[in-house]
């Protein structure tokens, strides 16, 4: 079966930060599993993944503009650390911490801590960064009714109820 709308694919990946550090690898947990067509992952990494099928192997770079955006300075924000979600450790710079929005929880970088308020940047870690993606492709299953009606895929490596 191939990755089409309303599949569920399975795969592993490694990202990779261009010319950076950054480095993630998903054999380390997990594979994900995504509902294709639903915009459960990156828009253009979904398109590459049309038509893919068990056991093909790709490698994706994605410009910051396919991926998680151009950093935008004005994200950078003062607000106080008791509106910080984090590990209960003294804060530092480059800690990530989490803040309740309306949307719900978003990630933001510790930039300067204080006593009482904290500099942090509320862009995506990635954002403004190009990334390459090595995909192995695991499976590839139709969509459960219940799947179709929730929007995403279920089960391990994707979500639970």
């Amino acid at each position: 079966m191939q990755i089409a709308k309303d599949t569920v694919a399975t795969f592993h990946y490694t990202l990779a930060e261009q010319g950076g550090d950054f480095r993630e690898d998903s054999r380390e947990d997990h594979p994900v599993a995504y509902l294709h067509g639903h915009d459960n992952i990156l828009p253009a990494l979904e398109v590459e993944l049309v038509g893919k099928q068990t056991g093909d192997k790709l490698s994706v770079t994605l410009t910051p503009e396919q991926a998680y955006g151009l950093r935008n300075p004005a994200l950078q924000q003062r607000m106080p650390i008791k509106h910080l979600k984090y590990n209960g450790n003294k804060l530092r710079a480059g800690d990530i911490a989490w803040v309740e929005t309306e949307e719900g929880l978003r990630q933001v970088t510790v930039l300067k801590p204080g006593k009482f308020m904290a500099e942090v940047d509320t862009n995506h870690p990635l954002a403004g960064k190009t990334l390459t993606f090595d995909i192995e492709v695991v499976a590839v299953r139709a969509a459960t009714d219940e799947e179709l009606a929730h929007g995403h895929a279920h089960g391990e490596g994707g979500h639970h109820h």
